[in-house]
């Protein structure tokens, strides 16, 4: 029996094909192979919600080859991942080869393995089963909802907020998330707080114990809030005479967390290894397809999309024996550790992501340095799920004076035995305070000495922003999305400018905050954190097959429709007139002489207001075109907003004219003031983001006006050598090179020297050259049509090219590392989304019948988009 096995991935491709005998062929779907247009009427709710499903040139390709190796063939298997995801590509899969007739008399089999390895195929071969409709349907429901959702409310904030990019589901509601974690912020109002702590000794080694009880007071936390009130306390401390009034030390446990799931995976990568979650997935995806291990190729971890915590019997039995091999049975509990989700319907129950074999120790497995490091902690994380719990003594000392109406308590923790630490400890977002380590030995009833006092000052913090791990661990704690879509929900939040990160941390963009804005004030019902966990949770109803799935979209459909009909109506100066509103402490600060912060201070008449215009929204004066002063929504970092208005700076001793500091739309900028009888136009620079207006003088604005500066001639071609600041930000230049600066300062001083070396550095392949790109590393050829494959460095950054079609290389990682699996998947996903460059069109000769034929096809594609979609050959109803 001949069979043909279809996956989704050359990597994982490869690797099964090792386990499998010569009557099976193993072919490469390159992920899905049909996708909805990006169009209007892909989905059509008037039509039941029909789905028009296109398949690009490349997936006609890979499904021919499919379709050619059926031919002798009595047996397809299907055996793409074992989720959501992986269900609706097989059925795509099927679907696709159906309408081709390629299928004819061969059984069909569904195939799901959660580890690739030899055993989880074999096995995974011997039962079979079908296609599993429900969660095709789930994944059908979650398509429409994003597609409609997506292209319904996308063109509603075009029109009313131009410069927008896009809404989305999850998109929309996650940003929210990070705008709203930076008005706490820029709510937050400081605190003082003073703390009083003392050395002290009792017989033995003095300790460190904090002032708790004052005047017969139990302290809180800012009941000493002043520096007399703190010192004050120092010396009622000073003064005193304590005894050790009890001594409590109470054992405890650690218990180990569970095995990773996807979002904790995310979490701890982002935590520990400084990973992007788009990077941890990528590494995770690699390790889970099949790395080159001795001269054999084997999946190292599980399936990596789960959010399931259990782990296979035989498992926990391997990672039992490892513990007791390597540290001792001391650290193997009595009973294996057996964990449950604590999510709501977990995805299909999967196993948690674990090594495929605990003997696989990190150290001795080479790997490259993603991969290595991720897999050494998911590899320490399963060997600690199963270890002891670590035991703790936690000490409490209290000194009080005879009267106790003066305290102070000294809190300490020690660990007896290191259980699972000895392996892994769980990290955190944001440090907390901890317990104090050994307390000396005292006795109670001893007479405390008081060795030293002091009274030290503190402040209140706002919230953290929120950095990758603990967004993610928000948007998973409140149901929104899934974890197996984070990494591509903030890498759009990112391309879209909606976000920036600064120290690793999300920080929302103006264009982000209103986006937000408009949505909250208009589609509040749809970016609201219960609304969108309700949303989840009836599609893991319809997973589980207790929800119909279209169903679920007409009660969606009706709702939303009507709303986005009643937003579209709106006049835009009603919308930007609510945002005004919304916005006013962001966009129109209060200013220190309590004047109103929206009058215009160029006319002195006017009011201040959010307008739109062809490149987004900005800050004008109602009395326009009376008066035409303009700024960013955004005002500079430490800048009032009296710093707006136009500043004479003082006059150019060079050329005897006037130099001013003004505002446009696109920020504050330096002008040199053209004479009347002149028609050259001013010389402008715009001033560097890091340069606040209030601190610009003339000698600023003059070195700023005449940049670019030379450097001096380049010593192997005489090139002279520019330093400048351009659109990215500061520069030097040699011919078609440009190489960064790191700041704005360095443009002035910057010598030939280093000048010479950060050149030759880009040349050499650098991550940024404008000009011609540069070949950072060859790939190999790929396997589908055998064309070089190769990494170059762009004007935009790197990227990867295969004949016509670039790629792009992810955000945050880099070139240097990719291989050719990852760069075939990546050039696969672009081939989808149209992403090869299209041959020029060649002109042929004019002619009647041309014509007629032109006017014909014009015609046809006048007709309504739903028409043409239903009349289309190619286009599936589902």
């Amino acid at each position: 029996m001949n069979a043909v096995v279809v996956v989704e991935s050359p990597a994982k491709a490869k690797t099964i094909n090792k386990y499998l005998g010569p009557n099976f062929t193993v072919l490469a779907s390159y992920g899905h192979v049909r996708d909805l247009p990006s169009k209007d009427g892909s989905v059509d709710p008037e039509d039941d919600f029909a789905m028009l499903w296109d398949i690009d040139p490349k997936s006609a390709k890979r499904l021919n080859d499919i379709a050619d190796a059926l031919k002798g063939a009595d047996r397809l298997i299907l055996a793409t991942d074992p989720d959501r995801e992986g269900e609706a590509i097989s059925w795509h899969v099927l679907e696709a080869l159906n309408r081709k007739k390629a299928v004819k008399g061969a059984s069909v089999e569904r195939v799901v393995f959660n580890a690739i390895t030899k055993a989880a195929v074999t096995e995974a071969m011997a039962h079979p089963r079908a296609i599993d409709m429900e969660l095709v349907e789930a994944y059908l429901a979650r398509r429409a909802l994003d597609y409609l959702v997506g292209f319904t409310l996308s063109p509603v904030l075009w029109r009313k907020l131009p410069g927008a990019k896009s809404a989305g589901r999850v998109q929309s509601v996650s940003l929210r998330l990070v705008v709203e974690r930076e008005m706490e912020i820029e709510r937050f109002k400081t605190q003082e707080y003073w703390t009083v702590e003392a050395q002290a000794s009792a017989g033995a080694d003095p300790f460190a114990a904090r002032l708790v009880t004052l005047a017969g007071k139990r302290l809180t936390k800012f009941d000493l809030d002043n520096e007399t009130s703190a010192l004050t306390a120092r010396a009622t401390v000073e003064a005193s005479s304590f005894t050790v009034s009890s001594v409590e030390k109470k054992p405890a446990r650690r218990s180990p967390p569970p095995p990773f799931t996807t979002s904790t995976l995310q979490q701890e990568a982002s935590r520990k290894l400084g990973f992007s979650a788009q990077r941890t997935m990528q590494a995770a995806q690699k390790l889970y397809e099949g790395v080159d291990i001795g001269g054999e190729t084997v999946g190292l971890i599980t399936y990596m999309r789960t959010d399931g915590v259990a782990s296979a019997p035989e498992a926990l039995a391997e990672t039992r024996e490892v513990i007791a091999g390597l540290y001792g049975k001391d650290y193997v509990p009595e009973q294996p550790r057996y964990y449950k989700v604590k999510a709501k319907n977990a995805q299909e129950a999967h196993e948690a992501i674990r090594p495929t074999s605990l003997n696989r120790n990190p150290g001795a497995v080479r790997l490259e340095s993603d991969l290595g490091r991720l897999y050494e902690l998911i590899w320490k994380r399963m060997v600690a799920s199963q270890m002891e719990a670590a035991r703790v003594e936690r000490t409490t000392i209290d000194l009080e004076t005879a009267d106790a109406k003066t305290a102070l308590r000294a809190t300490g923790q020690v660990v007896q035995f290191p259980g699972y630490l000895a392996v892994y400890e769980e990290g955190q977002d944001d440090a907390e305070d901890e317990d104090g380590g050994r307390l000396p030995p005292v006795n109670q009833g001893a007479k405390a000495e008081i060795k030293s006092v002091k009274a030290d000052q503190h402040f209140t913090e706002p919230p953290p922003r929120y950095s990758e791990a603990s967004l993610v661990k928000k948007m998973e704690e409140l149901g929104i999305g899934r974890p197996s879509t984070y990494a591509s929900v903030l890498t759009v939040l990112r391309d879209r400018a909606y976000v920036r990160m600064d120290k690793q941390r999300f920080i929302p963009e103006d264009k982000g905050r209103l986006v937000t804005a408009f949505l909250e004030e208009f589609f509040r019902r749809y970016v609201e954190y219960d609304f969108t966990a309700g949303l989840e949770e009836k599609l893991d109803l319809v997973s589980a097959g207790e929800l119909d799935w279209k169903a679920l979209l007409r009660e969606f459909w009706t709702e939303f429709h009507a709303k986005v009909g009643e937003v579209s109506e709106l006049r835009t100066t009603k919308v930007l007139d609510a945002l005004n509103e919304s916005l006013g402490p962001h966009i129109f600060p209060a200013k220190a002489d309590g004047s109103d912060p929206r009058a215009c201070m160029v006319c002195g008449s006017g009011r201040l207001s959010l307008k739109t215009g062809r490149f987004g929204a900005f800050i004008g004066c109602s009395n326009y075109p009376e008066c035409r002063f303009t700024r960013p929504i955004a005002q500079g970092e430490g800048e009032e907003a009296g710093e707006t208005s136009d500043r004479e700076l003082g006059i150019d001793p060079a050329t005897g004219r006037i130099i001013w500091l003004k505002n446009g739309r696109f920020g504050p900028y330096v002008e040199e003031t053209a004479p009347a009888d002149s028609s050259d136009k001013p010389r402008r620079a715009s001033l560097p983001k890091t340069w606040p207006a209030a601190t610009i003088d003339l000698d600023k604005a003059l070195r700023l006006l005449r940049l670019p500066r030379e450097v001096g001639a380049h010593p192997e071609d005489g090139v002279m050598i520019l330093a400048g600041i351009g659109r990215y930000g500061p520069y030097v230049q040699h011919g078609p090179t440009y190489a960064s600066l790191e700041h704005a300062e360095e443009v002035f001083d910057v010598g030939l020297n280093r000048a010479v070396t950060l050149i030759a550095e880009k040349k050499a392949g650098g991550k940024f050259q404008r000009g011609a790109a540069t070949a950072l590393k060859d790939l190999g050829v790929h396997p589908g049509d055998g064309g070089e494959v190769r990494v170059l460095s762009g004007r935009f950054g790197p990227y990867i090219k295969h004949g016509a079609t670039n790629a792009n290389v992810p955000k945050g990682r880099d070139p240097e590392s990719l291989t050719l699996e990852e760069a075939v998947v990546l050039l696969a996903e672009r081939e989808s989304k149209g992403g090869a460059k299209k041959p020029a069109r060649k002109v042929a000769a004019k002619n009647p019948a041309a014509t007629a034929k032109t006017a014909a096809k014009t015609t046809t594609k006048k007709k309504p988009a739903k028409s043409v979609a239903k009349k289309k050959p190619a286009a599936k109803k589902v």
